[in-house]
């Protein structure tokens, strides 16, 4: 693809008016969704042989939403998005639905249950790395399900100090992770 802010300049010009501008883009973003909504379908396993559609879809609403993209951000976040939600609405029509084959599952309950137990102490054990006011934080909110508001009144915080406190621990709890697996 070319370069994101050329794209973003691109559609600056055509919002003003400039055709040619507009032209241009279009040729070069559709170049880049067939390669992203291609690289879908396949990831999805599916064939490639709707690409086409999905790509027209998409350039329909680029076209379409093309006044709500903000002009302070790079254009191609703002593509994805929208080609990830054409090509979710295709596989949608087309009935996919993910699933996982469990018939693997069926006659090993222990497996499941020692899996489990494994994982479980391997959760534990990394908590345990982490300061006090952090493990509350992850448990309470990531574990128990609780709204970072409620987790700010019961440990005398803000909100916006109790999710700064959750993001940093859940990259200390990912650095833990990836460590313990080198």
């Amino acid at each position: 693809m070319t370069d994101p802010k050329d794209l973003s300049a691109l559609m600056q010009l055509a919002r003003q008016g400039d055709d040619e501008a507009y032209r241009r883009l279009l040729g070069q973003v559709s170049i880049w969704l067939r390669g992203v909504v291609r690289g879908g379908l396949i990831g999805a396993g599916r064939g490639t042989a709707d690409c086409e559609d999905v790509v027209q879809e998409t350039l329909l609403a680029m076209h379409l939403k093309r006044d709500t993209w903000d002009d302070g951000q790079p254009l191609e976040p703002w593509l994805r998005a929208i080609a990830r939600h054409k090509l979710v609405d295709y596989l949608r029509r087309r009935g996919f639905r993910d699933h996982v084959d469990i018939d693997d599952y069926v006659n090993s309950p222990e497996a499941a249950v020692t899996a489990d137990a494994s994982m479980t102490m391997d959760s534990r054990r990394l908590l345990a790395t982490l300061p006090e006011r952090q493990r509350r934080i992850v448990e309470e909110i990531s574990l128990e399900g609780r709204q970072a508001a409620d987790v700010a009144v019961h440990l005398g915080m803000s909100e916006g100090a109790v999710r700064v406190s959750l993001h940093r621990a859940l990259k200390a709890l990912a650095a833990s992770y990836r460590r313990d697996r080198a």
